[in-house]
């Protein structure tokens, strides 16, 4: 739970920090024909921090009291929070996938054309840490049904 956590975490930061930088520049930039770059971009920048926020905060609760009976340390709990940021991450990862044409070549002078395929991939990676942590808690939380303490029953023993 805390590595997978702590990868997500580190990964939005990174990816956090290269949309806020790309954000900045296409802001300065007026032309229409960066528009649709630039609001995938800015939807991402919420989607990385959005992540980095409520991951530090379930890590730390889940730090904290592990088995303590919380609401916010329950496995619905984080299957809510990380089915939202899941469909947030695809959506994201697909929209600038497809404002990319399936992908950007690193080639050329230009130093943002580099951050693009950067941008691009970490988004991917991040929506597949998030895939691996849903799938975890997906699992612990049929464990936990089986055993009969339903869906407010607690990650761990």
């Amino acid at each position: 739970h805390t590595v997978l956590f702590g990868f997500l975490i580190l990964f939005a930061i990174v990816e956090g920090c290269i949309s806020s930088w790309l954000a900045a520049r296409y802001s300065s930039v007026p032309s229409r024909a960066w528009s649709a770059l630039r609001q995938r971009t800015y939807f991402l920048v919420f989607v990385s921090w959005w992540t980095v926020l409520g991951a530090t905060i379930y890590m730390l609760l889940f730090l904290h009291s592990p088995n303590n009976g919380s609401v916010m340390t329950s496995v619905a709990s984080h299957g809510i929070f990380l089915s939202l940021t899941w469909i947030l991450w695809l959506s994201g990862a697909i929209a600038i996938t497809v404002t990319l044409g399936g992908g950007h070549n690193c080639s050329s002078t230009h130093l943002k054309a580099c951050w693009l395929l950067d941008f691009h991939c970490f988004a991917w990676a991040c929506w597949i840490i998030t895939t691996i942590l849903l799938l975890v808690v997906i699992w612990r939380g049929i464990s936990r049904l089986r055993r009969g303490d339903g869906a407010g029953g607690q990650l761990v023993d």
